[in-house]
């Protein structure tokens, strides 16, 4: 079941592409998805209905590293039933000169305004919690020996996923009790 994909050392190999969701301010796993897709976009909508199952409402904001901007993700996550506000960088434009934050003629008002939200101080102090917080869990989870799975199939890739995360959230509690 996995896909061949680009891996960081240039070379391809079969995959799976782990997403965990953390909270910024305790870095507790608080959502593991597995899938076979070489790209993280369209990744984000489906956390966040996994986040709604799971806890029986939405983030009020989801802060996602470049490879999760996919606009349509951004417009249903601002729909009613979820109003979750996405903090997510804006791609830098393909012309020299323009202005990335400045909304675009086809943009949505959803869309308008997240380029406008990233522009300003308050969005850039909010995203610089993401490498503090998904980058560090992403290296503990290494650390802790997450560098291949060794069984095949998606379901017990998740299995596996799963139970590292309860692994680091049991070792989370145990940090944040002992810092309370």
């Amino acid at each position: 079941e996995a896909t061949v994909m680009k891996m960081a050392d240039g070379g391809f190999r079969p995959a799976y592409n782990v997403q965990l969701a953390t909270d910024t301010a305790t870095q507790v796993i608080v959502g593991v998805d597995v899938s076979t897709s070489g790209s993280d976009q369209g990744q984000m909508a489906p956390m966040v209905d996994q986040l709604v199952t799971r806890y029986d409402t939405a983030p009020r904001q989801m802060l996602v590293d470049g490879g999760f901007t996919k606009k349509e993700d951004i417009e249903r996550l601002a729909q009613a039933d979820r109003t979750c506000v996405v903090f997510a960088p804006v791609p830098l434009p393909r012309v020299e000169g323009i202005d990335q934050f400045l909304p675009k003629p086809g943009d949505s008002e959803v869309i308008a305004a997240w380029r406008r939200r990233m522009a300003t101080d308050a969005a850039k102090v909010i995203y610089k919690q993401r490498a503090a917080t998904a980058e560090c869990v992403n290296a503990l989870v290494r650390n802790r020996g997450l560098y291949q799975f060794p069984v095949r199939g998606q379901r017990k890739v998740r299995a596996i996923a799963l139970l590292f995360a309860l692994a680091h959230n049991f070792m989370r509690t145990v940090a944040l009790r002992t810092l309370a």
